[in-house]
């Protein structure tokens, strides 16, 4: 096994159930998404998936939705961790398992860009970790800027956080750089 691992961040139908959901961006993200796990199959890395947890709401286990998007399928040997913060590391238990596995490096990637996603790849790199945030396998939505009151728009977040991250906490990079 390779001492790296996929992070398929919160790919869950949860965010289909919000206002926020808009599927203009979806297909590239799916398509994107799902050429990466392939990449990682073929490459030999760990493939794990993560789910985002809350008390209540659509992020509930008991609301049904907190369950990978239809085209995504988990194969043998690939695992699904669920956590309650905003980084897949600290409070599922994968930085252990991790760590168990002798796993050194990450490659990012999911939904929300600028939320989980960006919040993972931080505190990866402060773990010790060497992380690949893959930014065209990750997916946002438009948000209100909270000083203007402006909308930022999702390509906006995506550059903003490729901007914050890279060299610091990550190498920005691209599907297409594991095909």
């Amino acid at each position: 096994m390779s001492k790296a691992a996929l992070l398929v961040v919160d790919v869950q139908d949860s965010f289909k159930q919000r206002a926020v959901w808009e599927t203009s961006d979806h297909g590239r993200f799916e398509s994107n998404v799902a050429a990466l796990i392939q990449a990682a199959r073929t490459q030999g890395w760990q493939v794990i998936y993560v789910l985002h947890n809350e008390e209540e709401g659509v992020f509930s286990p008991e609301s049904g939705f907190v369950r990978l998007m239809d085209f995504i399928q988990v194969q043998d040997g690939e695992l699904v961790f669920n956590k309650k913060v905003h980084n897949a590391l600290t409070d599922s238990g994968l930085h252990v398992w991790l760590q168990e596995q002798g796993i050194e490096q990450l490659k990012v990637c999911g939904i929300r860009t600028e939320q989980c996603c960006e919040t993972t790849t931080r505190v990866a790199s402060d773990l010790g970790y060497q992380v690949d945030f893959v930014l065209d396998a990750t997916l946002t939505f438009p948000m209100v800027d909270a000083i203007t009151g402006e909308e930022v728009s999702a390509q906006m977040l995506y550059q903003r956080t490729a901007t914050v991250l890279k060299d610091r906490f990550a190498r920005i990079t691209q599907v297409a750089d594991y095909l």
